[in-house]
This record gives C-alpha cells, sequence and structure tokens, in this order.
C-alpha cells in the first residue's frame, strides 16, 4: 500500500518536473526581450518567474531524488518472489503391484 502511494506521487513529481521545466525560458530569451524583440512582460513580472520556477524546480527535484531512493530502497529489500508454478505439487499415481 505504501509503495503504490508513493509510486504515485513519484509520477507526480516526475510531471511537475516536466512541466515547470518546459515553462521557463531560456536564458538566451532575455537578451532578445532587452533589444525588444518578443513580450518581456510575463505574468509574474520581468523577473519574478525565474525565481518561482527555480525554486519550484529545485523542490520538485529533491522531491524526485528523495523518492528513488526510499522507492529503491524498499524495492531492494523484498524477500525472494517464488512463482506459484514453483510451488505446485503433483500427487504421484498409485501403482499397483499386483503379479500378473
Amino acid at each position: 500500500m505504501l509503495f503504490t502511494v508513493l509510486m504515485v506521487a513519484y509520477l507526480l513529481v516526475a510531471a511537475a518536473i516536466i512541466g515547470l521545466v518546459l515553462i521557463q525560458q531560456g536564458k538566451g530569451a532575455d537578451m532578445g526581450a532587452s533589444f525588444g524583440a518578443g513580450a518581456s512582460g510575463t505574468l509574474f513580472g520581468s523577473t519574478g518567474s525565474g525565481n518561482f520556477l527555480t525554486r519550484a524546480t529545485a523542490i520538485c527535484a529533491v522531491l524526485f531524488f528523495v523518492l528513488s531512493l526510499t522507492l529503491g530502497n524498499m524495492s531492494s529489500h523484498k524477500g525472494k518472489v517464488t512463482s506459484d508454478f514453483e510451488t505446485i505439487e503433483v500427487e504421484q499415481p498409485v501403482q499397483d503391484n499386483l503379479p500378473q
């Protein structure tokens, strides 16, 4: 149960990292905006988005690594998984030792 909850959280954090990275502007985008190319006004202000998105990405990255280590540790301590087919016992047929 805990493994499943952590796995769902792991996938959500991974999707959040992907989304946050795709939202951010590249470093070269600021130079074009300073010369008048493109829209320099953003939703968070001219520099506010950088700090917010950078911190959110860093927090998600730390959560991603912690969850990775936790899930790896939990999955490595599982016992030997045996298949149901390895433990099947077949009854031996009874042989009649009657003289012929």
